[in-house]
């Protein structure tokens, strides 16, 4: 079967997809593929987005029987009496000589042309069947339909497990190995708005909800102790605004590294203090550290680093707010919050720092508030 790429090709068709503005999926979960039964391994694995799942060019095309020819962005497959042509970052593709329409184009990771499963199989004469909460696809070539009707994975059912909340941005990312013994542990919410007083979460199967700091938009754990290193599993549970159920996850490995990280310090404005509904936090950490900022009206004690932060408001909206940054050189940082809380409420400010080259965490700092 011919090479899929060079490298150049590869970076030719990465730049095609950033023009196209496609972003690549993140997994939500291991998905599990079988064909008629049997259990394939793909390398790299399936990825999950929304309900839908993508599958490695390679790997798929070979496992139906298939052969591709990938050049400068385009993808040629022929097999099963089949000839499929998609494009990097566009949503046309061509079967059998028909224009069909895809609702997420093909993208790629690292070295590797995602596309989306169900449609290429059914494309081969494949029938797909996906099973959202236990993410199994399960592809049958036998005796099936020659001819379907090309389409995409379809979302998961609003209050299925595997609904349309996802997990972004997960620290330490999936599959990341991390030297830190004390790794900080976040994501934030996609997909939609989560309430903040279902949101459950374990870690290695221990619950540890309380000692997390959770908002409609997100979550942050940091473990008051190191842990063992290995293989780690979070696993996200809840609802969203709508009282619809999602249950999310992913897995990272710690060395069993050092957990030594500077400290959050010199925070401003300091505990107890009367704010604005516009002010600026600042304070010092390690330099170059990843820093989150959590402010709104919280449910917990001052001094329960578990405090919900957000609740839900009429309409849908919430009156939390996150924010993502950077410490500068000298451990410096500073972030501009904006609350829309009513005068004399109650806020909980959360700041969490996590060392860039380690994944260690600094111990958390807590602080109630009130507006002015």
């Amino acid at each position: 079967m011919p090479s899929l790429s060079s490298r150049a090709a590869a970076l030719t068709a990465a730049a095609v997809l950033i023009g196209a503005g496609v972003v690549p999926a993140r997994a939500a979960g291991p998905v599990t593929v079988t064909v008629n039964g049997q259990t394939i391994n793909l390398n790299p694995s399936p990825t999950e987005r929304a309900g839908r799942v993508f599958v490695p060019l390679r790997g798929v095309f070979e496992n139906l029987g298939a052969t591709v020819v990938y050049a400068n962005g385009t993808i040629n497959a022929t097999g099963r009496g089949h000839n499929i042509q998609l494009h990097i970052g566009s949503t046309q593709a061509t079967v059998d000589g028909q224009q069909q329409n895809l609702d997420v184009a093909p993208f790629i990771i690292g070295a590797s042309t995602y596309v989306p499963l169900r449609f290429v199989s059914q494309a081969l004469g494949a029938s797909v069947n996906y099973d959202g909460s236990h993410n199994l696809v399960a592809i049958n070539t036998n005796g099936g339909n020659n001819n379907p009707p090309p389409t995409t994975l379809t979302p998961a059912p609003a209050g299925a497990p595997g609904g349309a909340i996802t997990l972004a941005s997960v620290v330490p990312s999936r599959g990341a190995t991390v030297t830190s013994n004390r790794p900080t542990i976040e994501a934030t919410f996609a997909g939609g708005t989560v309430d903040p007083n279902s949101i459950r979460i374990t870690l290695d199967g221990a619950d540890v909800t309380n000692l997390a700091t959770r908002s409609p938009r997100g979550f942050t754990y940091a473990p008051p102790s190191p842990l063992q290193p290995g293989q780690h599993q979070v696993r996200v549970t809840g609802t969203d605004s709508n009282g619809n159920s999602f249950s999310r996850g992913w897995s990272f490995t710690t060395t069993g590294g050092s957990s030594a990280v500077g400290q959050i310090v010199n925070v401003r404005p300091p505990n107890g203090a009367t704010v604005p509904k516009q002010f600026t936090v600042t304070g010092r950490t390690t330099p170059g550290a990843h820093v989150t900022i959590q402010v709104g009206a919280g449910s917990g004690g001052p001094t329960t680093i578990g405090a919900i932060i957000g609740s839900i408001l009429a309409g849908g909206q919430t009156n939390s707010q996150n924010y993502s940054l950077t410490a500068d050189s000298n451990g410096f940082f500073s972030q501009q919050v904006n609350v829309g809380s009513p005068s004399g409420s109650q806020l909980v400010l959360v700041i969490n720092a996590t060392d860039a080259q380690t994944g260690a965490t600094a111990t958390p700092v807590q602080e109630t508030l009130t507006v002015q």
